[in-house]
């Protein structure tokens, strides 16, 4: 799945929205004592108050908030594994029976909770639902409507949440006249941040691709590899902080420890360049090969394949493994390279790294940066300064 299609699904989390339809929601308390089911309920969703459906749909769009590889990831399901939940959830996807439906999602519970202990009690809520996506846009000179032709796709979201305790007040009774100490036992469930959460199957291209599921992290880079591996039987990813590393290290197992900054923005924009003339098609990744190409046509000297493949090898220890290319460049348009000095910290987008330099003047670096404005400064404008005078005549000439 990209960015468009993961947005696409997400925004039809909504009440009143035809083109999705939940059926029902299974909710399973666990407790962390004892790390058992304490209670678990299956319900149609469109029996829940409305007030309670807004709860869910704001915590499945949470499940599906964030950048793909840094908080959602496409996983493959492993193969040739016993019980495995990529089977469960297909199964669970097909049945038509309510206890059967059941039945496969306390599976992945139960899966959920070997060799696990819980700092907190926890509730894990699966839906089952279809989304159905128009083919074309309607046709103005015709009667037929965008909604008459659908996609149609079928789905199991679910979401892992905490438990919090409920807060201690002092409320004021209007009836008595007198103030009361409120005292709530009943756990809060935090439907706002969920820990954990995953949708199945991914689509592509309006095709469900049930051999892989998205898997949302709770935070940013901080995966969950005892669920990702044991619990949805999913192969290891890297991240794309985890990527960009790797790419950094290859290059300096190719070009060394020095790099002037001319050198650094040509070669971001030209991985850059990989990524804008793929952004509608699948992801555009580098092997080897890809990466030697960048690097020499970005003015890296002494590059050669012998070269960049060892250090593939050295740094992964796989010649094969392939860069995202939009992992490994800093986002392209935003401040989100960091040039950090003990005068000052400056923060650049990489498009606008090439107007910076570091260069020697009267036997110190100076770091120079080209603007094409005057330079404003707590509301004062700088003045220009000439740092390469004239040299004077000989007198004696």
């Amino acid at each position: 799945m990209n960015k468009k299609d993961i947005a696409n699904i997400r925004k039809q989390f909504k009440l009143n929205n035809d083109l999705l339809k939940i059926q029902e929601i299974f909710t399973v308390y666990i407790m962390k004592e004892s790390s058992e089911i304490y209670h678990h309920q299956s319900v149609p969703f469109e029996m829940l108050e409305q007030e309670q459906q807004e709860l869910f749909m704001d915590n499945f769009k949470k499940v599906l908030s964030g950048q793909l590889d840094e908080k959602l990831f496409e996983l493959k399901f492993q193969r040739d594994v016993e019980d495995n939940s990529q089977l469960i959830l297909h199964q669970g996807l097909l049945s038509n029976e309510t206890e059967e439906w059941k039945g496969n999602m306390l599976r992945l519970v139960e899966k959920m909770l070997k060799d696990k202990q819980y700092e907190m009690d926890i509730v894990v809520t699966f839906i089952r639902g279809e989304y159905n996506k128009p083919v074309k846009r309607r046709n103005e000179e015709s009667e037929e409507s965008e909604r008459d032709t659908v996609y149609s796709h079928p789905f199991i979201l679910c979401s892992m949440n905490k438990t919090q305790d409920p807060k201690k007040e002092l409320l004021f009774d209007y009836v008595e006249k007198e103030f009361k100490y409120n005292f709530v036992v009943d756990p809060i469930i935090n439907l706002k941040k969920p820990i954990s959460g995953f949708l199945f199957p991914c689509f592509t291209d309006n095709a469900a691709d049930v051999n892989r599921i998205l898997y949302s992290a709770g935070k940013a880079y901080e995966l969950n590899y005892h669920f990702i591996e044991e619990v949805l039987n999913a192969e290891e990813t890297m991240t794309a902080q985890e990527d960009k590393i790797v790419f950094e290290e290859i290059m300096r197992n190719v070009a060394g420890d020095q790099i002037n900054t001319s050198t650094l923005s040509n070669v971001y924009e030209e991985i850059h360049r990989v990524v804008e003339e793929n952004e509608e098609e699948d992801v555009p990744k580098l092997d080897y090969k890809d990466v030697e190409k960048v690097l020499k046509s970005s003015g890296v000297k002494n590059v050669d394949t012998e070269k960049v493949e060892s250090a593939f090898k050295t740094v992964i220890d796989d010649e094969s493994y392939e860069l995202k290319a939009s992992n490994i460049v800093p986002k392209y348009t935003s401040k989100s390279i960091k040039i950090e000095t003990k005068i000052a910290n400056i923060s650049i987008s990489p498009q606008d790294l090439r107007f910076v330099r570091q260069v020697h003047f009267n036997g110190k670096r100076q770091l120079m940066i080209e603007v094409e404005e005057n330079t404003i400064i707590e509301g004062f404008e700088m003045i220009p300064e000439a740092l390469f005078e004239k040299a004077k005549e000989d007198k004696d000439s």
